[in-house]
């Protein structure tokens, strides 16, 4: 897939990381999945290589890059049939926040062990109730008077890699904030009070998605990450970078699907002919790799205005690469299965497994319908209905 838009730099970051994935390629991801297991083989390979930390500053053990770097890390390990769903939340979300909000002392103890993979931690916003409205957020932290420490109290569902994590960035609000003032916490995964639990889901993947109960979480003062009145500029810091990431995500599992296609369609043949020289089957690939460059373009912007510091105009483009990538996603794995036919059911090709996979793309970890109503409102200036 040709890149024309990117520096050499940015080129031969790309083809490295596509030299690690297809070294470990969808057969590997899909064995651990298989066995329960998590990836950590190709974590511990890509954080040794300087791949997970490529956005963290240097002076903490990253690369110096950006979000723009670390979204070509995801797409070309998608590409290969590979992605590691916890970069978006590891480094893109939780390592961003703390190199631009965090204290020095919080920035030594977490961002190398992120950066070289031997830390990891989990994001912790979506709620029962809430969902996708995060000003409604109900987790609560208040302090103690006496000793200064913070308490939380709260739920959260569908947070990914908990088991695995060392610490969950957690987004609560603190009692005297009101509702649009979150504060973010790190939470140690062995915390009194803190408890999770998996929620059963019949979408296999390496990551994990948990159900937490924040009972009385007693913290430290210097957990706080920031300021407590911030507020959604903190947030929106890792939200930003988490929807360009996920964009990064549905755009590589997208070009798989669409390799394999291609593939099948150059070597499959009937009446003497490639299917793939029919147009019947060769437009609707055309078409997916047009809306996946499209969808890249998008997320591209997104991320070259979040790593210049415009977190307004980047908020509004990492949302319509989300939504960008993840429609471009569902067609081209949708359009992959249907041109191999029944082979694209089998597990021989693995291309079923994508059929739900990428419906994630759409829905997490905001609905298209959000985007839509940002669009709306913040770019078009409609009124809400809501």
């Amino acid at each position: 897939m040709s890149t024309p838009v990117e520096t050499e730099e940015h080129k031969a970051l790309r083809a490295a990381v596509a030299a690690l994935g297809t070294r470990y390629g969808r057969g590997y991801l899909t064995r651990t999945v298989a066995e329960g297991r998590h990836p950590a083989e190709l974590w511990s390979d890509a954080g040794r290589l300087g791949y997970l930390g490529v956005n963290l500053p240097q002076e903490y053990g990253g690369g110096g890059g950006g979000i723009t770097e670390l979204s070509i890390v995801l797409e070309e390990l998608g590409a290969a049939g590979c992605p590691l769903l916890m970069l978006v939340v590891s480094p893109a979300i939780c390592g961003t926040v703390i190199a631009r909000f965090g204290t020095e002392e919080q920035k030594r103890a977490w961002l190398p062990g992120i950066a070289d993979g031997t830390r990891t931690m989990a994001f912790g916003i979506t709620e029962p109730d809430a969902g996708s409205n995060s000003h409604r957020v109900t987790t609560t932290a208040r302090r103690d008077p006496d000793s200064g420490d913070w308490l939380l109290t709260g739920r959260k569902v569908f947070i990914s890699g908990v088991d695995i994590a060392d610490a969950v960035l957690i987004v609560a609000r603190t009692e005297a904030s009101g509702r649009l003032k979150p504060c973010l916490f790190i939470v140690p995964r062995d915390a009194e009070g803190f408890a999770r639990r998996p929620i059963d889901m019949e979408l296999s993947a390496a990551e994990k998605q948990f159900e937490l109960t924040l009972d009385d979480v007693r913290l430290p003062a210097d957990a706080l990450v920031g300021d407590a009145d911030a507020g959604l500029l903190q947030l929106f810091a890792g939200l930003n970078p988490e929807r360009i990431m996920t964009a990064a995500f549905a755009i590589g599992m997208g070009r798989h699907a669409l390799s394999k296609a291609v593939e099948y369609a150059r070597d499959r043949t009937v009446w003497n002919t490639p299917i793939g020289a029919h147009q019947a089957i060769a437009h609707p690939l055309a078409q997916a790799h047009i809306d996946l460059e499209l969808a890249r373009l998008m997320m591209q912007k997104a991320a070259r205005l979040y790593d210049a510091g415009d977190d307004i105009g980047a908020g509004e483009a990492a949302n319509m690469a989300k939504y960008a990538a993840g429609e471009a996603c569902v067609k081209a794995v949708d359009q992959a299965v249907h041109t191999l036919g029944g082979n694209g059911l089998t597990r021989e090709f693995g291309l079923a497994s994508l059929i739900t996979a990428a419906r994630v793309a759409r829905i997490a970890p905001v609905s298209r319908e959000m985007i839509l109503n940002y669009v709306s409102h913040q770019t078009l200036g409609l009124p809400k209905s809501y």
